[in-house]
């Protein structure tokens, strides 16, 4: 008997950048995350918060050196559109549970509008049993599956707006803007109970991450019918990520001390992050290269995480 071909491995390479992908419906994050990672053969992927599969949307992707700073976007404000199955209660708060309760129908928009209005600002809510929570290292979907009620204490979160974009019979599609941790399953069953006709979340799609939007993001059937080169140019910068946050740019002796961790003095005012980039001497138009963050205090630069040497080099200005 022939012995088995031996199993060739895809060579890697060491790619840096944000991929804003349209993740599909069914998915899960890392199965997404995983499939890219192939599709562009790089050695380091990491995503930027879980959706679960029942949502689509935005998913950044870190690879290489963005990696660095994905804390930036799973600390972002979210904006989701989410639909809403009004007048039925389901087991797990979404449409793939069990009906469990009934109730009769919204008949006047104004309830909804004061139910949405009640719900927005700063509110606590439970998370739900049927999410990737931990309780004693385990998801808390993993005692609901097995029948057992896990107490969870409220959270605080802050729901920015809620608008109504869409509203007949028992279908409500809201435009909501949200902070991290915020659970749109739990906000859904919240203005159901509110109306007194009880709700379940039927689709859920993110829009945006902070200051990046679902339009400039690119679904996996798409990036597959991309040559390699152009799959790596829908790679943005690992620094687009920390857009909001001011610059500082160093000259180029400055620059090599402050990546090797010294702190520099700096006559700005202190500001809790900034994005640090090195300004070549010449040409006056010649393109900067990001280095880290930092924070100022006193005068003085901080670092707080910086790219590798080596890592600057590989990065795309």
């Amino acid at each position: 008997m022939n012995a088995p071909a031996p199993r060739v491995r895809t060579p890697r390479k060491p790619l840096h950048g944000v991929l804003l992908l349209d993740k599909p419906l069914g998915w899960t994050s890392n199965d997404a995350l995983q499939k890219a990672k192939g599709m562009l053969r790089a050695e380091k992927g990491g995503h930027t918060g879980t959706l679960d599969p029942l949502a689509t949307g935005l998913l950044p992707l870190c690879f290489g050196a963005a990696t660095k700073f994905s804390q930036v976007s799973l600390d972002a404000d979210k904006r989701y559109t989410a639909t809403l199955r009004l007048g039925q209660r389901t087991t797990t708060g979404d449409r793939e549970g069990e009906v469990i309760a009934e109730g009769p129908l919204p008949t006047e928009r104004a309830a909804i509008e004061a139910a949405c209005h009640r719900h927005t600002g700063d509110i606590l809510q439970t998370p739900p049993m049927h999410s990737a929570l931990k309780h004693e290292g385990k998801a808390l979907y993993e005692y609901a599956r097995a029948g057992v009620e896990v107490e969870r204490p409220a959270r605080a979160v802050t729901i920015h707006a809620i608008d109504i974009l869409e509203w007949h019979a028992e279908c409500l599609v809201l435009d909501v803007s949200c902070s991290k941790g915020t659970y749109i399953r739990t906000l859904a069953e919240d203005i159901g109970q509110a109306l007194g006709c009880g709700a379940h979340l039927s689709a859920l799609r993110r829009t945006g991450s902070g200051p990046l939007r679902v339009e400039d993001a690119i679904t996996l059937e798409a990036l597959q019918a991309l040559s390699e080169t152009a799959r790596e140019a829908r790679l943005r910068p690992a620094d687009s990520l920390l857009a909001a946050w001011p610059a500082v740019h160093l000259p180029d002796d400055e620059a090599g001390r402050f990546l090797n961790g010294l702190r520099r003095r700096v006559g700005l005012a202190d500001t809790p992050a900034v994005r640090v980039y090195r300004r070549p001497p010449e040409p006056p138009d010649a393109p900067v290269a990001f280095l880290g963050t930092a924070h100022i205090s006193a005068g003085e630069l901080i670092a707080d995480r910086l790219l590798s040497p080596i890592e600057v080099q590989e990065t795309p200005s």
